[in-house]
């Protein structure tokens, strides 16, 4: 089991970063890859999933994401890539809250998953989430909402958050109002990177 990744970021894709481990290159996926620049030395905690036919890993910036990774892993129908899809859209605590105040309206914008898998992350998490110390407050304190640097509304900044969305899919206008929507959202305060991505994914899914 490989519990954690440190090297360095050679190139990111769409929806993972390879890195650079003595030589050894792995394929990690990751939320919002742009995060994490290209020759940057990273630490990844990770969850390692190992199949008949491959063997993938999926990367977090601390232990405590990673944990409500593996919390929804739980949940019937909710796989790896769904689980790291609702994370690279919904930020932890928001996820967290929104599990624990049964919001089935920001539970449903989430990519792949549907009413009944709302209520089911709701009916088998509510409960356990509290129980292992998941509360919303206590995943915004372990800073899993401000991993990258804080971003302005200056290029190379917006453009980052511009490709991260056209990777996804979008186009360029569309990426661009998007981008431009979560910042003034937000009341014009700096941002993390990620955390303007995912705004901008949440501003998209509004319309």
């Amino acid at each position: 089991m490989i519990d954690f990744v440190r090297g360095t970021v050679v190139y990111h894709e769409s929806d993972s970063v390879a890195v650079d481990v003595g030589g050894t290159g792995y394929r990690v996926f990751v939320t919002n890859p742009v995060q994490w620049e290209e020759g940057r030395e990273v630490m990844l905690y990770t969850h390692h999933v190992v199949r008949e036919d491959a063997q993938l890993l999926f990367g977090f910036a601390s232990r405590r994401e990673r944990d409500l990774f593996r919390v929804l892993l739980e949940v019937s129908g909710v796989g790896p890539k769904a689980a790291i899809g609702m994370l690279t859209v919904c930020a932890p605590a928001d996820l967290v809250r929104a599990i624990e105040f049964e919001d089935m309206k920001t539970l449903t914008r989430l990519p792949g998953v549907g009413k009944k898998t709302a209520q089911r992350l709701v009916l088998e998490l509510k409960d356990k989430l509290k129980k292992a110390g998941f509360v919303s407050a206590s995943m915004r304190d372990d800073g899993t909402g401000s991993r990258a640097e804080s971003v302005g509304t200056d290029a190379p900044g917006i453009a980052d958050v511009i490709a991260a969305l056209s990777a996804l899919g979008y186009n360029e206008e569309e990426a661009g109002e998007a981008a431009r929507l979560a910042l003034e959202t937000g009341g014009g305060e700096s941002l993390s990177l990620e955390e303007w991505i995912r705004r901008a994914l949440q501003q998209s899914l509004r319309k």
